[in-house]
């Protein structure tokens, strides 16, 4: 093709100011283009590896479309990886010069090599190349699909460039800074960094968002006080997205994230005016974090003014950043919420002393704001809602020890021992009992053909040591052999729950610490220094569905002692208002006799994989028990067959199999809360039974971010911020 004069002329002068090392001022600059390239053939994965602050050694590998063994001969020439074909190019592609020059820089100034493969090649190709010219190759090696470019001893012919360039900490650090504002603008495409012959410091999967890679390169502080927005105006042909911090956070440095038609670049005037807007805001001195994604015509972008084109000025500068400001600020005037906190001036039923002894180990100084409650039994929720202490009514005496003090509290009146075991002790025995009633009424007590001998069984086991009892004997189960499960359809619904795993929250529940019960459906509980917020209702249901399918033919048993028919429980709940039934739905009996008809046929598959029991006669003989000691509320009994009957999927295996856990977690799920102040038996199944389940076994979905199941409420650093401003 023969290039237009003006490209001819700029070629020149570009091969001129080669000579004097003013193209590739630094490796992060050389970085910035490769990563474009790659960017360019649609790679889904960029993995970095530096050695010596990239002047020893850099490699920028991905998974692209790879080059053909014919191209390599002219991949370092002037603009062969351009987009440009002819003159008219320059109006209509949106790109930053000409492009195509990185690699053609490099070869002047540094060993290059590059191994490439192709979907169609069996191989992979290898060359280098020296002066912008192919020096040996193209070779065939093993490789993996996409292009890997090793760029070795930069300015090798050049030491006064060399000499210029600053340490290789600071180098690496802002290479650093590249490849992770490049993550987060290009969220699709996972990006790794690493030093050469050590793990990753930066590590984004594909198919991420943006929130997720500025936690993973920032930090969790920023993330979570993220404002999103979007900006589009007609009148100067611009689109703006991003996200910035509201007012709650600060630092002494402004992060700038800017990126004008996806490219990394700077300009002064914008940013200038919006840390103005947060200076109203923030504390003098202090700067937010921002990420601005702008769109503009290209032909309205001036990318002449600076050597390597890191900062630009384009058409109707002052007016776009006046309605980018303007829309920024309405923003964060709607997210500057102000909060209430109500203290109380001392713990209930605390009238102890406290004395302080010094440890004269010399230990890690650890702040006020970072002591918090890693043990139930100090104080917990309920304690804030109860009478008040009487004198000489038991307190509880212990021993809180941090990193630098350790704190002993002395009884005034009489000392005793913790009254949590004595609490625990009292609520496990009401449990018992409620469990040896339910017994009496619904289980089979025939097991072993001696029904006395299975009640006195349980109450004697009844007891033993609380902590480690089991509160559903072996008369009430019955226990099932291990079976390794090989469907393909349960496998796959296995992989779903364990690629949806949300690995913060994960981390958040693993280690959490159980603070209180507000309600049957809600609970507080701590991490770190956080406290949340935690829909009960929606965890359990999310644990039991994985309870089943994890669990898939290896349920025990919950025997009922008299069958209860099909039917009838259909009977009773198209007569709840919840239902929706009408007259046109058909006569009731007739769906009731549909219902039992559907679930009986289906009575072999549920007991074979899910120990639901249903015989040939339509009654229901057996429900599976999907935790141990708890027990599924039974008033909602009706309402789970007519489910099963309508909404679950029979057709197909692997929706059949999911509608039906699904059905089941949500009965499974349901508390029900007393009225009277004395029962509190759902408050300690809640607190001794099902968060220490979740604790050890649950895995969350990453939609819990999404669905309001966790919420957090107050952070003790942040709440230390807002006395300091007082």
């Amino acid at each position: 093709m023969v290039e237009p004069l003006r490209i001819k002329k700029l070629d020149e002068t570009v091969i001129n100011r080669i000579a004097a090392g003013e193209v590739i001022q630094r490796p992060a600059n050389a970085l910035k283009e490769m990563i474009e390239n790659s960017l360019d053939a649609k790679s889904t994965n960029i993995q970095i590896t530096v050695k010596n602050g990239g002047l020893k050694y850099m490699q920028i590998q991905d998974n692209g479309c790879g080059i053909r063994k014919d191209d390599f001969e002219i991949v370092c020439e002037r603009f062969t990886t351009s987009k440009l074909k002819e003159f008219e190019d320059l109006n209509s592609i949106s790109t930053y010069g000409f492009r195509g020059e990185a690699l053609a820089s490099i070869s002047h100034v540094a060993h290059l090599t590059i191994q490439s493969k192709t979907t169609n090649d069996k191989c992979a190709y290898r060359a280098t190349f020296e002066d912008g010219k192919l020096k040996e190759g193209p070779k065939p090696t093993a490789g993996n699909q996409g292009t890997q470019i090793t760029v070795e001893d930069l300015f090798y012919n050049m030491n006064v460039r060399k000499r210029a360039l600053k340490s290789a900490t600071e180098e690496y650090q802002k290479i650093s800074d590249v490849v992770g504002k490049y993550a987060i603008h290009n969220a699709k495409i996972g990006f790794g960094l690493k030093k050469f012959g050590e793990n990753n410091d930066i590590r984004t999967p594909p198919n991420s968002t943006h929130v997720d890679n500025i936690r993973t390169v920032y930090g969790n502080t920023i993330a979570r006080e993220l404002v999103e927005f979007n900006i589009e105006n007609e009148s100067f042909k611009f689109k703006a997205h991003g996200f910035m911090t509201n007012v709650n956070y600060s630092t002494k440095k402004f992060t700038f994230l800017l990126f004008i038609n996806h490219r990394l670049v700077e300009c002064q005037s914008l940013k200038k005016c919006i840390d103005q807007i947060y200076s109203t805001y923030l504390p003098k001195n202090s700067h937010p974090f921002m990420y601005l994604s702008l769109e503009l015509n290209p032909r309205n972008v001036d990318v002449n003014v600076h050597p390597t084109k890191h900062e630009v000025h384009f058409l109707h500068e002052d007016q776009i950043v006046e309605s980018i400001t303007t829309a920024l600020e309405t923003k964060l005037l709607g997210s500057n919420n102000s909060r209430m906190f109500y203290t109380q001036a001392k713990l209930p039923k605390t009238t102890t002393e406290t004395v302080t002894i010094k440890d004269k180990t010399p230990t890690k100084t650890t702040y006020d704001k970072n002591l918090v409650r890693t043990d139930s039994s100090e104080q917990k929720l309920e304690r804030f809602f109860g009478a008040p202490i009487k004198k000489g009514e038991m307190v509880a005496t212990s021993e809180i020890k941090t990193d630098k003090v350790a704190t002993t509290t002395v009884n005034t009146e009489k000392t005793h021992l913790d009254s949590s075991d004595v609490e625990f002790e009292k609520h496990n025995e009401e449990f018992l009992n409620k469990v040896q009633d339910f017994e009496n009424c619904l289980f089979d007590k025939t097991i072993n053909g001696n029904s006395n001998n299975v009640k006195n069984k349980s109450k004697r086991g009844s007891k033993d040591s609380p902590k480690s009892s089991k509160l559903l004997g072996s008369s009430l189960l019955s226990k099932v052999a291990r079976i390794e499960c090989k469907l393909t359809s349960v496998l796959e619904l296995r992989q779903e729950v364990e690629k949806s795993c949300h690995m913060s929250l994960r981390e958040l529940f693993a280690q959490h610490v159980f603070v209180g019960c507000v309600d049957s459906t809600q609970a507080l509980v701590q991490h770190s220094t956080k406290l949340y917020l935690c829909n009960t209702q929606k965890i359990m249901q999310e644990l039991f569905y994985q309870f089943i399918v994890y669990n898939f033919q290896n349920f025990n048993v919950i025997n009922l002692s008299d069958p209860l028919s099909i039917k009838e429980l259909a009977l009773i709940a198209l007569d709840l208002p919840e239902t929706g039934w009408t007259e046109e739905d058909g006569d009731k009996e007739e769906l009731a006799k549909k219902v039992t008809e559907i679930l009986t046929e289906k009575g072999v598959m549920l007991h074979e994989y899910f120990s639901l029991g249903i015989d040939e006669y339509g009654t229901l003989k057996s429900l599976p028990l999907l935790l141990e000691n708890h027990i599924p509320e039974m008033a909602g009994l009706p309402m789970y067959m007519l489910r099963l009957a309508t909404e679950v999927n029979w057709d197909e295996e692997k929706e059949c199999f999911h509608t039906f856990a699904k059905e089941t977690a949500t009965y499974y799920s349901q508390l029900r809360q007393e009225n009277t102040v004395e029962s509190s038996s759902w408050t300690w199944l809640t607190e001794h039974v099902l968060y220490p389940a979740i604790k050890e076994y649950f895995i969350p979905p990453k939609t819990f971010t999404e669905n309001a199941a966790v919420l957090q409420i107050a952070n003790l650093p942040d709440l230390y911020k807002v006395f300091e401003r007082c």
